[in-house]
């Protein structure tokens, strides 16, 4: 099995702003952050099939690596209310809510990780076993939890970065 995710590139976004499933715009920047993931993967894809979260910061990347199926399991963590927001600006009740029941907490309305995990891992039951998967941190989180990697939910892919399980 080669599954290969891919974080998408920077998003136009103020830093320290909570966000998951908003659909964000790219930074300036996303050509040349494109051509560094299309040398990191350089020789790892040999024709894999590429899939994409349906959010725009993963499509746009997706499209310039090639064909590919845009697939909702892979869309990130839904924070509810806390989307759009500064994350100095969640009271802190929620936050230590969230932290106290990590799994199972979803003080912002949205999902909770639990959910987050059991879409991803529903979403790689139905897909080839060897892919490219252009998606999210939360995602990457995710899939290195379900696969049992040492890191699991403390993995923090980059912008850009490229993970590969095998």
């Amino acid at each position: 099995m080669a599954l290969i995710l891919v974080r998408h590139t920077t998003p136009d976004v103020a830093k320290g702003i909570c966000y998951g499933r908003t659909d964000l715009a790219l930074a300036a920047s996303f050509a040349s952050e494109a051509e560094a993931v299309e040398a990191r993967l350089s020789g790892m894809m040999r024709d894999l099939p590429i899939l994409s979260s349906p959010l725009t910061r993963c499509r746009k990347l997706a499209e310039r690596l090639g064909p590919h199926a845009v697939h909702a399991a892979f869309t990130e963590m839904d924070f509810g209310r806390w989307e759009g927001v500064s994350w100095d600006a969640i009271p802190r009740e929620e936050l230590d809510a969230w932290a106290t029941d990590f799994m199972g907490a979803r003080p912002h309305g949205g999902e909770s990780v639990a959910q987050l995990r059991d879409r991803v891992a529903a979403g790689l039951e139905r897909v080839p076993q060897d892919c490219v998967i252009v998606t999210h941190a939360g995602v990457i989180k995710a899939v290195a939890a379900i696969l049992g990697h040492p890191e699991g939910w403390e993995i923090k892919p980059a912008f850009g970065e490229v993970v590969a399980f095998q």
